[in-house]
């Protein structure tokens, strides 16, 4: 029996069929409805080791098993057959993981997903005697063409395993295989890389001591000159007023929000309104932050304020201590040396954790709006802290946000909208260590902002579950070091005591 004939007629009967209507690997683009194949390769800033390992466990946790090959920059994973077909004609698939490393902390990971038919192999049957077909055929059924895993996809495994990659990374059996790059698997590999929470390390976290610093692009020339403001934030006006308290939801480490900030501060000072600008920097600063801002802002008043607070030495840190921050810090104070009635508070809890750690936050915010009860308060802080509402991980949680809305008149808190771009944070890295350095961040579904999205405020009909009102688009991100960054290495040994998302 001849199955090339066969073929042929299958050939000839779709011979007027349609040809597929979109490329391997594309995708729906959610702003136009078209299907599209990307046209760009994602660079992943972390180390190749780790975004291979990720890979490994995306698949793992579908209970694939993983061949790694010497070099750990390619991976196959164990085989299975879609359904159930008949000896000679199945199509067996398995995942092929390529990772290319471009610089030290610089990586491609391509997923490949596979597929081999048993058709493509068998172009001739010979002849066989009476009998030994039906045997060969139960024989075929029982034994899984590819490898020893079908037990893992069939049910629990009952038995320990054969090798389930026999003849990998060869021709595996099969002369010849299609492959698709699977943008689904590599999705889940964006989300685990760059959609994470970062974290706040509190507590046991020692300064080191330090003689002297320049920071880079800090301008000490005509400290008394006002700041350069820029446009106003489209959309932020209508929420400036008296006494009113702005919420701002900051990624941290990066230098679009306290930009933001900035042409907020000058806009509302610009409307003749007393503007407290709240950072979350530990209360503790409040005295340095204080002379510094009636400070001239010489070379020796930034010395002073960075060699007595402990907060900008820290050994490893995140984003709250970032040189934009420390950039909005002056702004800030040559906004009041120009004349504006502005004030700066730190409001951050110095230990406490969890719950502990908001009612420290609310607490000094509090206190410092009793005593500016008519000035319009702009806090920036990280996305949980400025809710308006609980969470959805623990009854017992109340953000920051949600408490000041339970004692002041008018409490609004804007969520940020953004494009894929980078940011200086600290995280948990797949070796389960913190690390504080640049990584790449990119935004889920709900908040990334779409090519045709302006940028500036925009005002929701009704708030949102987590207690938004509205959202501020800023576009792509780019990261902001530390002030005081220093050239050791960045990955802890340790896990600090407290760390807070």
């Amino acid at each position: 029996m001849r199955l090339h004939g066969a073929l042929l007629g299958l050939g000839l009967l779709c011979s007027g069929c349609a040809t597929l209507s979109r490329g391997f690997g594309a995708t729906a683009n959610e702003d136009t409805g078209e299907y599209e194949t990307p046209e760009e390769e994602r660079v992943y800033i972390v180390p190749a080791e780790d975004a291979m390992m990720v890979a490994r466990r995306i698949l793992e946790e579908q209970r694939y098993d993983i061949l790694e090959k010497e070099g750990g920059l390619e991976m196959f994973s164990s085989a299975h057959e879609p359904g159930k077909n008949t000896p000679g004609v199945r199509t067996i698939e398995r995942y092929y993981i390529k990772g290319e490393r471009l610089g030290p902390r610089q990586t491609v990971v391509r997923v490949f997903r596979l597929s081999y038919n048993e058709m493509e192999t068998q172009l001739e049957i010979p002849p066989q005697a009476m009998g030994q077909r039906d045997a060969n055929y139960f024989s075929a059924q029982d034994a899984h063409p590819f490898d020893a895993t079908r037990d893992a996809y069939a049910g629990p495994r009952g038995a320990a395993m054969q090798d389930p990659f026999k003849g990998a990374p060869g021709m595996e059996r099969f002369r010849m295989a299609r492959g698709v790059r699977d943008l689904d698997i590599e999705r889940t590999l964006l989300q685990r890389l760059e959609m994470v929470p970062a974290l706040e390390l509190v507590g046991s976290n020692a300064p080191m001591p330090i003689r002297s610093v320049t920071l880079e692009g800090w301008r000490t020339e005509q400290p008394q000159q006002a700041p350069e403001c820029g446009t106003p934030v489209d959309g932020a006006g209508p929420l400036m007023a008296p006494g009113h308290v702005l919420l701002l939801a900051d990624p941290l480490g990066t230098r679009e929000l306290p930009t933001a900030a900035l042409r907020m501060l000058c806009e509302a000072t610009a409307k003749g309104l007393p503007v407290t600008l709240a950072l979350s920097l530990p209360a503790s600063e409040q005295p340095l932050l204080d002379t510094y801002l009636a400070s001239d802002g010489q070379s020796q008043d930034i010395q002073t304020l960075l060699n007595e607070s402990p907060f900008w030495r820290r050994t490893y840190q995140d984003g709250r201590s970032s040189g934009a921050i420390l950039w909005l810090v002056e702004q800030a104070r040559r906004l009041r040396a120009s004349g504006k009635d502005i004030a700066l508070v730190a409001f951050d809890a110095e230990k406490a954790q969890g719950n502990a750690r908001e009612a420290e936050m609310a607490r000094h915010l509090l206190d410092h709006q009793r005593g500016r009860a008519q000035a319009w308060t702009l806090v920036l802080a990280g996305g949980t802290h400025v809710r308006t509402a609980g969470v959805n991980w623990d009854s017992d949680y109340a953000p920051l946000g949600a408490r000041l809305a339970q004692v002041l008149p008018s409490v609004r808190a804007l969520d940020v909208g953004f494009q894929r771009g980078t940011q200086f944070s600290c995280r948990y890295n797949v070796w389960d260590e913190v690390e504080c350095n640049l990584f790449a961040i990119s935004p889920t579904k709900e908040v990334r902002q779409k090519p045709d999205t302006a940028p500036g405020v925009h005002l929701f009909p009704q708030p949102l579950a987590e207690g938004f009102h509205g959202r501020l688009y800023v576009g792509a991100l780019s990261a902001s070091p530390p002030a005081l960054h220093r050239v050791a290495p960045t990955t802890a040994t340790w896990t600090p005591p407290a760390a807070t998302p």
